[in-house]
């Protein structure tokens, strides 16, 4: 896949106002630099928010992350497609609803703590740019789909990697 400077073709002069939100995560993806750090950012406060406001179960938090995660990553294939072709660009950086997406999986079961949520940050993160295989080869797919999916492996890589610290640490 081309790197995200790539011009496919002229930017669109109008914006879908919906993809425009969500893939750039309500602005989040165009602050500067690292917009995908901003991105996960978000996803992580959001979720440490909502898990200290409403102290739900383990379980019912873990449940409730697999479900945003996956609502995230529904809705995000279509914005991120949208938001790619008015941008002119294969993979827009500002594009940041795949690193939400990713982020959410990897708290899928972490304990609602800040040192287990920065590690959850640390690994999707390390894993998001390292993109190692197969997580590279996901990105070669079309559009949106390739958008989200390489971030969606980088957070269930950064999950398998942060309950294997959390069962030996």
């Amino acid at each position: 896949m081309a790197n995200s400077k790539t011009q496919l073709h002229p930017p669109s002069a109008t914006k879908t106002l919906w993809a425009w939100l969500i893939g750039t995560f309500f602005g989040a993806g165009l602050l500067k630099p690292g917009p995908g750090t901003y991105g996960s950012v978000a996803a992580l406060l959001l979720w440490f928010g909502a898990a200290h406001a409403l102290q739900p179960t383990t379980l019912v938090l873990g449940a409730c992350t697999a479900v945003a995660a996956l609502i995230a990553t529904l809705i995000g294939i279509p914005a991120a497609t949208i938001v790619a072709r008015e941008s002119g660009r294969e993979d827009p950086g500002h594009v940041v609803i795949d690193e939400v997406a990713g982020q959410l999986i990897a708290l899928i079961a972490i304990p609602a703590d800040w040192k287990h949520a920065l590690l959850s940050l640390l690994l999707f993160r390390l894993f998001d740019i390292l993109k190692p295989p197969p997580i590279r080869q996901l990105e070669r797919l079309p559009a949106g789909t390739g958008i989200m999916l390489d971030d969606v492996a980088a957070g269930l890589l950064a999950l398998a990697c942060a309950q294997l610290a959390h069962l030996f640490f």
